[in-house]
C-alpha cells in the first residue's frame, strides 16, 4: 500500500498473496491427477481431519521448481508508461545535444566567413581608386556572395528560434505527462489476519519498511495477535512464512502451518476476498502518514467485523455476532 494516497488518484496496491496466474494445457480425459485439496471432497471427514490430511498430502508432494522468470514479459502498465516517457525524454535530450553540436559548427563557419568579409573590406580601403575600378567586377561578386550568406544566416536564426520553441513544447508535454502519472515514493506493508470460521478480521498490522519488511517483524506481529487456542494457520508460500524465525514461532505457539497450493490464491479465498474489500474501501480514503493509515485500518476493522456477511453459515450475521453465537453453543 502506498505511504500516502489522494482520493482523486487511482489506488495502486501490490498483493503478496495473489500468486501468479499459470495457464496450462487441459489434461487429457484419461489422465487422473491427485491434488492435496481433493481430500476436502470427502464430506464424511471433519474439518480437523481434513486439514491434517491436506498438510500431510502437501508435504508428500515433490517440491515444484520455481518457474523461470520471463525477462520478456511486460512490466506493469504504470512502469511501462513511465519508462516510455523517460525514454522519449532521453531521446529528445540526445537530439538536442546533437543539434547544439551542429549549430556550433555552423556558427564557426559563419564567424570565419565574417572574418574574411572584414578582411576584404580592409583591403579595399587600402587600395587606390584606380585599382578599385579595375577590380570592381570582382568586388561586386564578393558583395553579392556576402548578401546571400547574410540572408541565409538570418533565415537560419529564424529556423533556430522555431526549432527551440518546438523543442521546449515537446519537453513540456513529456514532463506534464510524466507528472500526471501516480508517483509512489514509499510503500507500507499490511499483514492481513482473518479467521476462516467467523470471517472476523483479527488485525491489520502495518510495517513502514514496506517491501523490506522482515520475517522477524511478521512473526512478532503474529505472536501478539494470534489467538492462544489456534490450531491451523493458513498462509501463502511467501519467504516470510518459510523463514526459520516463522518455524520457531510455529513450534513455540504449537499450531500447524498450512501452505496454500502454488499459484492458486483461491485456496485462501477468504483472505483474498478480504484484501479486495480492504482495497475497495481504502480507495475512497486519503492519508499522508502511516499514523493516518493505521487509524483508517482500525476504522475498517470495526466496519468489517460489524457489517452483515453472506458467506457465513448463518447469512446476514456480522462476524462479531456470528462469533458470539458460536461461543454460546
Amino acid at each position: 500500500m502506498p505511504a500516502s494516497h489522494d482520493v482523486a488518484v487511482k489506488l495502486p496496491a501490490v498483493s503478496g498473496s495473489s500468486g501468479r496466474l499459470v495457464i496450462e494445457q487441459p489434461a487429457a480425459p484419461d489422465e487422473q491427477h491427485q491434488y492435496p485439496g481433493g481430500i476436502f471432497a470427502d464430506t464424511s471427514l471433519d474439518y480437523t481431519t481434513a486439514m491434517l490430511g491436506f498438510v500431510a498430502a502437501s508435504a508428500a508432494q515433490p517440491s515444484a521448481t520455481k518457474p523461470e522468470t520471463d525477462e520478456t514479459a511486460p512490466p506493469p502498465a504504470l512502469k511501462v508508461q513511465k519508462r516510455a516517457l523517460k525514454q522519449a525524454e532521453a531521446e529528445l535530450r540526445h537530439a538536442r545535444r546533437q543539434l547544439r553540436q551542429q549549430r556550433q559548427q555552423e556558427d564557426a563557419a559563419w564567424r570565419s566567413l565574417r572574418h574574411a568579409r572584414r578582411g576584404q573590406q580592409a583591403e579595399r580601403c587600402r587600395q587606390v581608386p584606380a585599382a578599385q575600378a579595375d577590380k570592381r567586377d570582382a568586388q561586386q561578386a564578393q558583395d553579392h556572395q556576402w548578401q546571400q550568406a547574410r540572408q541565409q544566416q538570418q533565415q537560419q536564426k529564424q529556423a533556430r528560434t522555431d526549432e527551440d520553441t518546438q523543442w521546449r513544447q515537446q519537453r513540456l508535454d513529456l514532463r506534464q505527462r510524466l507528472a500526471a502519472l501516480p508517483i509512489v515514493t514509499a510503500w507500507i506493508a499490511i499483514l492481513v489476519i482473518t479467521d476462516n470460521c467467523t470471517r472476523q478480521c483479527v488485525g491489520l498490522p502495518l510495517f513502514v519498511a514496506g517491501p523490506h519488511v522482515t520475517a522477524e517483524l511478521v512473526a512478532e506481529a503474529l505472536r501478539t495477535l494470534l489467538p492462544p487456542d489456534l490450531l491451523f494457520l493458513i498462509s501463502d508460500r511467501g519467504v516470510h512464512f518459510k523463514a526459520h524465525v516463522f518455524r520457531e514461532l510455529m513450534r513455540s505457539e504449537e499450531f500447524i502451518h498450512v501452505l496454500i497450493a502454488r499459484h492458486r490464491p483461491q485456496s485462501n479465498g477468504i483472505a483474498e476476498r478480504f484484501v479486495r474489500s480492504l482495497k475497495e474501501w481504502l480507495a475512497t480514503k486519503s492519508w499522508n502518514t502511516d499514523a493516518e493509515l493505521a487509524t483508517l485500518l482500525a476504522e475498517f476493522i470495526a466496519h468489517y467485523n460489524d457489517r452483515p456477511h453472506q458467506g457465513l453459515a448463518l447469512p446476514g450475521l456480522s462476524p462479531n455476532e456470528f462469533a458470539r453465537r458460536i461461543w454460546l453453543l
